[in-house]
């Protein structure tokens, strides 16, 4: 008969190996989306796994629990780059360069993830809140950074700020017009330069 140790070690290997297929399996889901595979069906994420189809909602209540795990994992990894440490204060020109700057290195590190969570929010509530409170966030972000400058204009200009730095503006410049990441940059800048310190 197995004696408690044994019994113990049993079952803390139980949960390391289902600790690891379910990692596998977030990591599965991870590179398929970094491969532009945004919604991949469960065949094709069990297979990346190494792990049988049949398998796979032992470690996810379904498929929109998984798509939860993965694009939140991705979201916590590239977190520290969604700090941004820019003095208010500052010349615009210099707030608007590190500014981008920022945003550029946190959408090319969360941009598949990103693409994934706008394609699953519609079918899972939590998804859609961490959409919603991600955009809040951001939106913050730019009213923190830029308060001297929208002090003195008028309200239309932090909406326009937001959606020139969000991640669905940086997709357009470089999937839809194919530049690079140092011309989406500097069109970037230039066009919040002009935003912020042009005629109005």
């Amino acid at each position: 008969m197995p004696t408690a140790d044994a019994l113990d070690v049993e079952v803390d290997g139980r949960r390391l190996r289902r600790q690891q297929n379910r990692e596998a399996v977030l990591d599965a889901l991870v590179e398929l989306f970094d491969e532009g595979d945004y919604t991949p069906g469960t065949t094709k994420i069990a297979e990346r796994a190494g792990i049988s189809p049949r398998s796979l909602f032992r470690y996810f209540d379904d498929v929109d629990d998984l798509h939860r795990a993965a694009i939140e994992r991705s979201r916590l990894t590239a977190a520290p780059l969604a700090v941004i440490d820019i003095d208010p204060a500052a010349p615009t020109a210099q707030k608007v360069a590190s500014f981008v700057e920022a945003r550029v290195r946190l959408h090319e590190a969360v941009g598949n993830a990103e693409r994934a969570t706008r394609l699953s929010a519609h079918r899972h509530d939590v998804i859609a809140a961490q959409l919603r409170d991600g955009r809040a966030f951001f939106r913050k972000q730019a009213r923190d950074v830029f308060a001297p400058e929208l002090a003195s204009n008028d309200a239309d200009l932090l909406p326009a700020i937001d959606a020139l730095t969000s991640i669905e503006t940086y997709d357009l410049y470089r999937t839809t017009h194919g530049l690079s990441r140092a011309r989406a940059t500097t069109a970037l800048v230039t066009a919040l330069n002009v935003l912020l310190e042009g005629d109005r």
